[in-house]
């Protein structure tokens, strides 16, 4: 039975593992299931929380492509427990992602939570949509300075949540004001509190 897993562990990538110790600790994590195949209730939360992803693509002549994506919170949509998508704008007009998927539909999706030490791996293939306004629209964030072109659509076909060894943790501007704003309120509270005390 093919796992989930082989979509990475090639034959190539075994055989590595083999020879350096490694393949009898991913033959257990195999026989215990291996990867996530679907959009379960944990991967749902992190992604309605994400405000960026790194997006891969390779064109016919394998070469690859890494193009950064960000947005507001929760961009990158749950269609289904198969299917995401995100609403494609003309940026720098490119054209390199939907190039390669015009001749290669594998893609690959990595996202980095700093905050909570978390790096997300998922493999899959991805498809244009230019015609389905409707969907195109509900991917769209209103408020957002920017018209959308179209969609991507990225079926899941294998994903998992990778060490955290390394990760170094970093914030956002608006999680550090979530935190330090009752500081400085504490402060301010505090400071005219200490000016009454000076007036009487």
């Amino acid at each position: 039975m093919k796992n989930t897993s082989d979509i990475a562990f090639t034959p190539a990538v075994k055989e590595l593992q083999e020879k350096f110790g490694s393949r009898k600790t991913y033959e257990h994590m195999e026989l215990s299931g291996g990867w996530q195949h679907e959009i379960n209730s944990n991967l749902f939360h992190i992604l309605k929380n994400m405000d960026s992803f790194y997006f891969g693509t390779s064109n016919s002549n394998n070469q690859p492509y890494i193009q950064h994506r960000g947005g507001p919170k929760g961009f990158l949509k749950v269609l289904d427990n198969k299917r995401l998508a995100f609403a494609d704008f003309s940026g720098n007009k490119q054209y390199i992602s939907i190039g390669n998927l015009s001749e290669n539909n594998k893609a690959y999706i990595f996202l980095m939570d700093y905050a909570n030490l978390t790096r997300i791996k998922i493999w899959g293939t991805a498809e244009i949509e230019e015609g389905d306004t409707e969907l195109i629209n509900s991917l769209f964030d209103e408020g957002y300075n920017a018209k959308p072109e179209r969609a991507i659509i990225f079926t899941v076909e294998a994903w998992d949540v990778n060490c955290r060894q390394h990760i170094q943790r970093r914030f956002t501007l608006e999680q550090i004001e979530e935190v330090t704003k009752p500081l400085y309120d504490t402060i301010k509270a505090l400071k005219k509190e200490i000016n009454n005390l000076k007036i009487n």
